[in-house]
């Protein structure tokens, strides 16, 4: 029998160039809606301070046990990408995630809500390491960083999707703070359906050609390898480690910004503030808009100014970062000077997170990127969860929320620092 004309198809083709952009696109769209599975906590920490009566302190445990679940679901479910393929388990991230956000709508206490919310925290590590490797098998090293700063910025544009959600369920409708974790993550549920009829795990699945690259496998990068050899593979590799430490010094500040600057702003004492027209909440959103196209612009930067040395505009962006919010931390501002400058901390924190997702299947090759993504993912969120009890604690001990930036500027400090270390 002949072999049919699609199954020849070259991958640099016109075929080719529509189909990878539809798997981009379909990923891109499924992430769109992830974090309204987990960064809408910040919005709810009023309601729950209220009900419940607790700390701050106790808060900053609950928002730990998502990032310590998420760090233990990075550690196994970026393997489960490698094996069972990006489709199925970003799929099934979404709709488990959905399930496991209304469990936590009828949490009773601190320990329903730290359970739930860590059990929350593992689902949603389905989505983003199984979505990197089935990018990484339909683009090239040379448009990676476009790629993942395309993905990148969906996510962004998820935290926009998160922060908006949970602020018109909570200052629109006036419902309470369960409803945060009930309705915006309804349009993840149907994501992840639509995301799992449209996308494909391998150009060959639809009679193209394997990437030039992935035809030529060196020894140590065989094709079918078997979980625990890629795992043992990845874990040798010191800069899959030294990458990790940046990242997670990068995302401890990502994430004292995301759930503690609606805090910040929506404070008790917003009504006096001299923008006091509008809840403080919407300034909010001017912090993921940056994140957004930050991670755009530093992807970009990456492939087409670095000439893909990844660490530099890492280090670039990072170091504009302490920058940034030290100028928030010691400046008091107007309306107009607080949306500037979240916009341009979120721009230079968030940035660089395209770019270390770019990095990793240049070091580690396409049969095992998914696996090093969780474990730099795991990095990431160990690091994340011993910062948000620490600024939980600050907060409670000196009744002073914009200690926030303080603690950002020194994490971001770090992070880049550690990234030159990645040095190629």
């Amino acid at each position: 029998m002949s072999t049919p004309t699609v199954a020849i198809a070259r991958t640099e083709g016109r075929s080719y160039r529509r189909a990878k952009w539809r798997m981009l696109l379909a990923v891109m769209f499924c992430y769109l809606f992830y974090y309204t599975g987990r960064q809408t906590l910040g919005f709810a920490i009023p309601g729950i301070e209220r009900e419940f009566h607790l700390s701050k302190f106790a808060i900053g445990w609950i928002s730990a046990g998502i990032l310590w679940g998420y760090a233990v679901g990075q550690a196994i479910n970026g393997n489960l990408g490698d094996t069972f393929g990006g489709r199925r388990t970003m799929a099934a991230g979404a709709l488990l995630s959905t399930a496991a956000n209304w469990a936590v709508s009828f949490s009773i206490g601190f320990k329903t809500l730290f359970i739930g919310w860590w059990l929350n925290g593992y689902l949603q590590a389905l989505g983003f390491a199984p979505g990197s490797r089935l990018i990484s098998n339909w683009w090239t090293k040379a448009e990676r960083g476009k790629a993942y700063g395309l993905y990148l910025f969906a996510a962004g544009m998820s935290s926009v999707m998160a922060f908006v959600l949970a602020l018109i369920v909570v200052d629109t409708l006036h419902m309470d703070w369960r409803w945060i974790f009930r309705l915006p993550v309804l349009l993840l549920a149907l994501a992840g359906i639509l995301f799992f009829v449209i996308a494909r795990d391998d150009p060959r699945q639809l009679g193209f050609k394997p990437l030039e690259e992935d035809t030529h496998v060196t020894p140590d990068e065989p094709h079918d390898e078997h979980s625990r050899d890629r795992y043992l593979a990845v874990v040798r590799n010191a800069r899959v480690h030294i990458g990790g430490i940046a990242l997670g010094f990068q995302s401890m500040a990502r994430y004292g910004l995301i759930v503690w600057t609606p805090v910040h702003f929506m404070g008790a004492n917003w009504k006096t503030a001299s923008h006091a027209a509008i809840n403080p909440g919407w300034i909010t959103v001017a912090l993921p808009l940056g994140m957004a196209f930050g991670a755009l612009a530093n992807g970009w930067l990456s492939d087409n100014v670095f000439g893909s040395v990844r660490w530099k505009p890492i280090a670039l962006f990072m170091a504009l970062a302490v920058i940034t919010a030290a100028f928030i931390y010691l400046v008091p501002m107007s309306l107009t000077g607080d949306i500037a400058t979240l916009f341009l901390c979120g721009f230079f924190v968030y940035g660089p997170h395209s770019t270390f997702w770019a990095l990793v299947p240049d070091v580690v090759g396409h049969q095992r990127a998914g696996t090093a993504t969780g474990i730099m993912n795991m990095y990431a969120y160990l690091f994340a969860g011993i910062g948000e009890p620490l600024v939980g604690r600050l907060v409670d001990s000196y009744h002073d929320t914009s200690l926030i930036f303080a603690v950002v500027g020194v994490t971001c400090a770090l992070s880049g620092l550690s990234a030159a270390l990645i040095r190629r």
